[in-house]
């Protein structure tokens, strides 16, 4: 007799999902409303982060990508490399395409990638979510530069867990994809060229918006969970994970600060797994192409537990 067992599963997640935010959401109004002054400047301070760390480094890759995305190489390149990502990552080679663009750019240029080809019938609904995984990575300008150089000062740390990131991200997009098959869809000979100009650079202002509200309302939230963890007096690892879970660039920067094979791994699952701003972040995008939400999240955890593994192994293995 066979039985079905993922109505239940989405039967038990989505109460608890519910439930879970209708009672976050009061408690974050509230907080709000009691200490205005303190939660006001926390949003401050996510719009300056926002505008320092991710607003220079995000909109020009927003704009060349898109732009990129429109010119006759990143068509040839589709078809060339289609073969290749079809056999090992199930997907076609816009998709492929759309996933090295996240590698050079970062989470927001790599699903705002994956949302514009779908919507021109340049990759199929079935490979979106392998798509969106695989196209799920932050870049090195923020791991080796921010993480390594600044956070941990160390580069060549940036440049480990940009690896564990990487091999995270690969391991299990490849277990996505095995025994599918994309076939090669029929591509432009070229896009619009410069025509695209303002409606690329309109699509990426709007796109880093988005961003810098999420980075700003979860720096925020962070702070409140901050502020209620407090009494507790966790241990500061515990605390760290916890606000990276909200906003990960928060808790890598105190992870970081003593960076040990633990903290280091620790660090790669939050890149990896993104935390809620990032996958927030991604989701405005990402929506738009019918993925379910909860399967995201589920291999986004998966990638996050497989690069912590390897940056621990490989931390432990160079004597950090």
């Amino acid at each position: 007799m066979k039985i079905n067992v993922k109505p239940r599963i989405k039967c038990s997640l989505q109460p608890l999902a519910t439930a879970l935010f209708s009672a976050c959401v009061p408690a974050a109004f509230f907080a709000f409303l009691l200490r205005p002054a303190r939660y006001m400047q926390c949003v401050s301070d996510g719009v300056s982060l926002w505008a320092v760390s991710v607003l220079p480094a995000a909109l020009p890759f927003l704009v060349l990508t898109g732009l990129l995305a429109e010119t006759p190489l990143f068509f040839r390149l589709a078809r060339a490399a289609a073969p290749l990502f079809s056999r090992l990552f199930g997907i076609s080679g816009a998709g492929g395409c759309a996933a090295l663009l996240s590698v050079l750019s970062g989470y927001p240029a790599g699903a705002k990638a994956v949302e514009r080809l779908y919507a021109r019938g340049q990759i199929a609904r079935e490979e979106c979510l392998r798509c969106a995984c695989l196209a799920s990575t932050s870049g090195p300008a923020f791991l080796v530069g921010v993480a390594g150089a600044a956070m941990a000062g160390s580069a060549v740390l940036g440049w480990l867990l940009f690896f564990s990131h990487v091999v995270g991200i690969l391991g299990i997009s490849l277990l996505l994809g095995r025994g599918k098959r994309m076939p090669c869809a029929a591509l432009p000979a070229a896009g619009r060229g410069a025509a695209a100009l303002p409606e690329t650079l309109a699509s990426a202002v709007l796109s880093v918006l988005t961003v810098g509200g999420a980075v700003a309302v979860f720096y925020a939230f962070g702070c409140i969970l901050g502020d209620a963890l407090a009494p507790l007096a966790l241990p500061e690892g515990i605390s760290a994970v916890l606000a990276g879970l909200l906003e990960m660039t928060a808790g890598c920067a105190r992870l970081l600060a003593s960076p040990t094979p633990l903290a280091l791994a620790l660090a790669a699952f939050l890149v990896t797994f993104g935390g809620l701003c990032v996958l927030v972040q991604q989701w405005s995008f990402l929506a738009k192409t019918g993925i379910p939400f909860g399967k995201f999240v589920l291999v986004k955890l998966a990638q996050g537990l497989l690069a912590a593994i390897v940056c621990f192994a490989l931390a432990c293995a160079c004597g950090v």
